[in-house]
């Protein structure tokens, strides 16, 4: 049977939203393994916006899930109808996104708090027993949700080898595991499935490659 796979994201961007390759590479990892999937955002402003071809704040105000939904091709719902049962598993794709929209990472590190809805999701499905892949910057998310500081358990993920980010997961009661983009490093205890992508310096391909082995592990978990 067919699983059936949220996938959180934050806007359409690397710079203020979901990064774009690492969003498609998750939906077409996910198509070709036979899932089904449905993308959420938060319908909610962006923090900031950025112009991409200049690397520059932008004067705009624009929505997440209306941002979001450009890379869902229109089917999205607002992340507050995530509903945890409905799904077998959830995947946050990386970007700037995940530590300025849907936490405040970005600008407070690790002592950022989180979306609440998200809150919700990543303690629903934990509690739930059911997989969460996160990618790129995404694994703060769950190390600060599920990290000792917060009174989880502490979990394992990896964004690479970026001492500074690594510190700060380790400040949330969560640990930093290195692994090269190719790789995905699973979490068995917690049910967590992390990549690095675009936090090494890699191409499009090996960003692909680690998301594909992400989601193979992540869809794995769900049949145990």
């Amino acid at each position: 049977m067919a699983k059936n796979v949220a996938v959180v994201l934050a806007g359409c961007g690397r710079a203020d939203g979901s990064e774009i390759h690492e969003s498609v590479s998750v939906l077409i990892h996910l198509a070709r393994a036979g899932a089904r999937y449905r993308c959420f955002a938060p319908d909610l402003p962006q923090v900031e916006v950025v112009n991409h071809a200049t690397g520059k704040p932008a004067a705009e105000h624009r929505n997440q899930l209306v941002e979001a939904a450009r890379i869902a091709r229109g089917e999205i719902d607002p992340l507050a109808r995530l509903d945890v049962e409905a799904f077998d598993a959830v995947v946050f794709p990386g970007g700037f996104g995940a530590a300025k929209n849907l936490c405040t990472f970005a600008k407070d590190g690790e002592n950022c708090a989180v979306v609440p809805d998200v809150a919700r999701v990543i303690k629903g499905f934990h509690a739930a027993g059911k997989p969460i892949g996160l990618c790129c910057i995404a694994p703060v998310l769950a190390a600060r949700v599920l990290g000792t500081a917060s009174g989880g358990p502490g979990c394992q993920v990896t964004i690479g080898s970026d001492p500074k980010v690594a510190a700060a997961i380790g400040k949330m009661g969560s640990t930093n595991v290195e692994k090269p983009v190719r790789e995905a490093f699973t979490d068995a205890r917690n049910r967590i499935v992390t990549t690095p992508a675009y936090m090494c310096d890699a191409g499009p391909h090996e960003v692909f490659e680690g998301i594909g082995k992400m989601i193979d592990q992540t869809l794995a978990l769900t049949s145990r």
